[in-house]
């Protein structure tokens, strides 16, 4: 993690290059917080009839919570197992006025079912949380839905002191503007 009080996205294509040399943190999956948190889409659109563009284009997150650069946008083609995403995160949520966050995420897995789409990747070493997030756009009974998986906990000592009172109620946040906004690209089809 490095942390600015500048917006650092002039920056971004040299810190992407830094982050694509670092590891994935290690950590036991068995060990790590479950939470799955799912919205419902309002759409008559089947998930093989939706375009899921953003979704592979990593645009999950409100600007105001994050911006970022990835690997396969930087080289100009799709998602693969293996890339990078660098994550420029403002705390508090206000992009102005915050203190900025860099760190970054590898894609672990991309799904691409008939009923399921979406990714899943692991945190980088230096990441404030440790383990791996499934996002995935899924085509059930009553229409579709989306849902944010992660397997995780506090990636550093500070974070650890910090996470009761901060980081997950950051987390849960996060999430839930990270749903409401998916939601709204959804829906607006």
């Amino acid at each position: 993690m490095k942390l600015y009080i500048t917006d650092q996205s002039d920056n971004f294509s040299r810190l992407l290059r830094h982050l694509m040399t670092k590891p994935t943190m290690t950590f036991d999956k068995t060990t790590l917080q479950e939470k799955v948190t799912i919205i419902n889409i309002r759409t008559a659109l089947r998930l093989e009839d939706s375009n899921v563009d953003f979704l592979f284009d990593y645009n999950i997150f409100p600007s105001h919570i994050m911006t970022f650069l990835t690997q396969w946008s930087s080289e100009k083609r799709s998602m693969k197992v293996g890339d990078t995403i660098l994550q420029q995160v403002f705390f508090p949520p206000v992009k102005n006025f915050s203190q900025k966050m860099i760190f970054g995420v590898r894609i672990n897995d991309v799904i691409d079912d008939a009923k399921r789409k979406g990714f899943s990747y692991v945190t980088l070493e230096g990441h404030v949380e440790k383990g791996e997030s499934i996002f995935t756009l899924e085509e059930a009974e009553a229409g579709l839905i989306f849902k944010i998986r992660t397997f995780s906990k506090p990636g550093n000592l500070l974070t650890t002191l910090v996470d009761t009172f901060l980081t997950s109620p950051y987390q849960a946040y996060c999430t839930r503007a990270a749903l409401a906004n998916i939601k709204r690209q959804l829906e607006q089809i």
